[in-house]
């Protein structure tokens, strides 16, 4: 049995920054993203203990979410790791989705963080508690200042790839909530209005729910190999058609091989008469698909015009 093809391209050398990582240039990526969870989950532990002291929510739902920054960084490592693996006779089409996979972990914990802090606040409103302004100005400034850090730390890995991108979403969110939190805090101290407390806490949880439903969406489109959102499948079936000695065309699919990626199958119905140019009618069907879909994997199988049925489609 011969070695499994490599249908996801370039995922065996994880794509960053636009280019391969190979050798050293992936462990400076991965030195990254680790310096980033030692940096989060240190931020946590001095927001949790902020927020307990000076008895402010924003500043809890901050800290929650730059654990949940650190959770994302260690299941987006793992994800990676695992889509370094090359392909298997198990799993012939490589890893690459492991990190697809990592990215709805993700967004689904990004979810459940802005449920529980909308439902907290909610519960706030009804019974208030003293809130020490100036420790959530200092605490929150602190955190801007390492989330603007860890965001830049991993900014240039998010391109190519929702895994990555999902978590420099999350350091992003995390520096806006804690604009937010400050912002939250002088209106405490010089204002006496507690309430922005609970305002800036809903506006971390809507901004939260924001940011991370597109993304899922996309995730969900990959997993669930629908047709690709840029790939209108009447007018691939169209365009397939309009290649000369295609009579037809049927059992058509397409859909994510992973997020750069596309593929498509059919069969393709020929007369037996063009028998003899079926590679140059397959060889114009791929350029097509390329040309106009950008689908540079197609698997397409090839049959003869039913002479008891001609109307075939």
């Amino acid at each position: 049995m011969g070695t499994p093809h490599n249908h996801w391209g370039f995922w065996p050398a994880f794509r960053t920054a636009g280019a391969h990582v190979h050798g050293g240039g992936g462990d400076r990526s991965t030195v990254r993203l680790i310096a980033a969870i030692v940096v989060n989950i240190l931020l946590t532990a001095a927001q949790v203990a902020g927020g307990v002291l000076s008895g402010s929510l924003a500043l809890i739902a901050d800290a929650l979410h730059n654990f949940s920054d650190a959770t994302a960084l260690v299941v987006a490592l793992v994800a990676r790791r695992i889509a370094l693996r090359k392909p298997d006779h198990r799993r012939t089409f490589g890893y690459g989705r492991a990190q697809i996979i990592g990215a709805m972990i993700n967004l689904t914990s990004l979810i459940l963080i802005a449920v529980y802090l909308l439902v907290e606040a909610a519960q706030r409103f009804f019974v208030r508690e003293p809130i020490a302004g100036w420790t959530v100005v200092i605490v929150a400034a602190l955190a801007l200042l390492i989330d603007v850090i860890t965001a830049a730390m991993v900014y240039s890995l998010a391109r190519g790839s929702l895994n990555i991108k999902a978590v420099f979403l999350h350091n992003l969110t995390d520096a806006l909530a804690s604009v937010g939190v400050i912002l939250a805090g002088l209106l405490i101290v010089f204002f006496d209005l507690y309430v922005a407390d609970l305002v800036a806490t809903v506006a971390i949880a809507g901004y939260i729910l924001h940011q991370s439903f597109p993304v899922l969406k996309q995730a969900v489109t990959i997993l669930m190999e629908s047709v690709p959102d840029d790939v209108d499948l009447s007018e691939l079936i169209a365009a397939v058609r309009e290649v000369p000695g295609v009579h037809s065309i049927h059992h058509v699919h397409a859909w994510h091989l992973d997020e750069n990626r596309k593929a498509m199958e059919a069969h393709i119905v020929i007369d037996p008469l063009n028998a003899h140019d079926m590679e140059r009618t397959k060889e114009a069907i791929k350029q097509r698909l390329v040309q106009d879909f950008d689908i540079t994997h197609s698997t397409l199988e090839f049959e003869f015009i039913n002479p008891e049925s001609k109307d075939q489609t």
